[in-house]
């Protein structure tokens, strides 16, 4: 049993150093990113929050982006109810401001769409698809295509990331009027988050200060303060138990499935 288990240690170990990614998306409550267009005219406040609507489990957040014409009253708000699990970040839900005449629309997903995939990498292709209606114009169906196209190095007013993912964003809307299309860009640095924006019209956000909470360590099943191979050969020992402590994703019993979390943040 001993060499069964430092066999499949190794063989995770090897497996996470060929095809684990970055985190390109922090997702803990609380964390915040501001950019702001490189023109001063305007800002983005991106923040994650306890969603208001009770939902079952942790893994629930909010996304509100914030978006302020400086200078003036003009604020728009947009919220993404979130979840978080080993599939990635799943969109649930979407409530837009569309200003005074088009007021407020309401995008639900059922199933949830993919608002990112749980590794990111060039090529990764993934697609959205929502209805929703608005005021004066009716049905309207929203859908977007976003492809990793490049890794880049990205200079901003909070620093220079390197390493960057450059996310292409195709949108295509449809009315009864007809439809229309728009391509933007989205950065994300590694272990940071949103650090560039370039709207359909050309338009670039910079980040220009952000604030990320302190993750949790949940995978440091012997608290010694780092994910390591002893964790691994802790929750290797009890493979087939019903041991919470070892269980780290919750299901029920230790096995293959918690020794992948695990290994997936070794180092951390």
């Amino acid at each position: 049993m001993i060499r069964n288990t430092i066999l499949l240690i190794a063989i995770l170990c090897a497996f996470v150093s060929t095809t684990s990614a970055q985190n390109y998306h922090p997702t803990d409550i609380g964390n915040t990113w501001i950019m702001e267009s490189t023109d001063s005219a305007e800002r983005i406040t991106y923040t994650l929050e306890t969603p208001d609507e009770e939902r079952n489990g942790e893994q629930f957040r909010t996304l509100k982006i914030i978006t302020e014409v400086l200078g003036t009253s003009t604020v728009n708000t947009n919220t993404f109810l979130i979840e978080v699990n080993a599939e990635g970040m799943k969109l649930h839900k979407v409530v837009a401001e569309l200003g005074d005449v088009f007021g407020i629309s309401r995008l639900e997903f059922s199933p949830p769409a993919v608002f990112f995939p749980p590794t990111l990498q060039v090529g990764e292709v993934w697609e959205t698809l929502g209805e929703t209606e608005v005021t004066l114009i009716g049905a309207v169906t929203v859908s977007s295509t976003n492809e990793v196209v490049a890794i880049e190095d990205v200079v901003t007013p909070a620093g220079t990331f390197e390493d960057c993912l450059k996310i292409k964003i195709l949108t295509k809307t449809t009315a009864s009027l007809g439809s229309s299309r728009s391509t933007s860009y989205q950065w994300l640095a590694p272990d940071i988050g949103p650090v560039k924006f370039e709207t359909s019209q050309d338009i670039v956000f910079e980040l220009i200060s952000y604030n990320l909470i302190p993750p949790a360590k949940p995978y440091d099943v012997n608290e010694d303060g780092i994910i390591n191979i002893l964790d691994l050969t802790f929750v290797a020992s009890r493979l087939g138990q019903d041991d919470p402590k070892a269980d780290v994703n919750g299901d029920g019993i230790v096995n293959i499935l918690d020794l992948v979390r695990i290994a997936q943040n070794l180092g951390n």
